[in-house]
């Protein structure tokens, strides 16, 4: 039964990603949100819990990606996808209504599963990649829903009217779809937050990480959220550049 137990938590992952799905098409976007952050802890608790276990499993790593293409790939598109609606229609619970949308209107909702499709690839690309053993290449699924995730619970958390101004153009919301999803699969490899040991030396470069984000919350508060994503590209530029000399 010890094998199971890794696969359940993944489960668990999927069902929270399911859930949020639903909430995200009905428009209740800051649930949404949370229950990506609940499926990102079921992710990272899933590998705990194989490697505690030693349930290491084929099955176990296709699973994972399923639930990742669920929790982390349609789930952020969704959300993107209302407030899509929000800029275009004024309310992300408005039905979709193709006989009441023009061409192009239909066109800027639609690009929303940009993500989705991105994420797929992303997930297909890391399960062939030998490369992605011990780290990443392109920005994980989970970091890139946490960017999307994060946009309802700072509008919620804290106020920022510009962030507000900017989620009412539909074209600044498109070009961070386009951006966040080129991430995915963009040649930047990028080191996994994974701890085998507690050492500086060799953590060092996830323990500043840490540093950065923790100054951050003091600087920008709710903002930190949404940021995560960028200062964990900049410290992996740094560290592959530390790397080379």
């Amino acid at each position: 039964m010890v094998k199971h137990i890794p696969n359940t938590i993944t489960c668990l992952n999927l069902f929270s990603g399911c859930t949020a799905s639903l909430l995200a098409v009905e428009g209740h976007l800051e649930l949404a949100a949370a229950l990506v952050l609940v499926a990102s802890v079921f992710d990272f608790m899933d590998g705990l819990a194989a490697r505690a276990l030693k349930a290491y499993s084929a099955m176990g790593k296709e699973l994972d990606s399923l639930a990742d293409m669920v929790s982390f790939g349609l789930t952020p598109g969704l959300i993107a996808f209302g407030y899509l609606k929000i800029a275009i229609l004024g309310d992300a619970t408005v039905d979709f209504n193709p006989d009441e949308l023009s061409i192009s209107q239909m066109a800027i909702l639609l690009s929303a599963f940009i993500i989705p499709i991105f994420s797929a690839l992303r997930l297909a690309k890391f399960n062939v990649d030998e490369r992605q053993a011990a780290s990443f290449v392109g920005v994980p699924t989970p970091a890139n829903a946490m960017f999307w995730a994060s946009i309802p619970l700072v509008l919620h958390f804290g106020d920022y009217p510009f962030i507000v101004e900017w989620l009412a153009n539909p074209a600044i919301i498109i070009v961070a779809i386009v951006i966040t999803s080129l991430l995915l699969t963009a040649e930047i490899p990028m080191f996994a937050l994974k701890v085998k040991n507690l050492s500086w030396q060799d953590n060092k470069i996830r323990y500043l990480f840490l540093m950065s984000l923790v100054l951050l919350s003091v600087l920008v508060k709710w903002l930190v959220i949404p940021l995560v994503i960028f200062v964990y590209i900049l410290f992996s530029i740094i560290d592959n550049l530390t790397k080379k000399k």
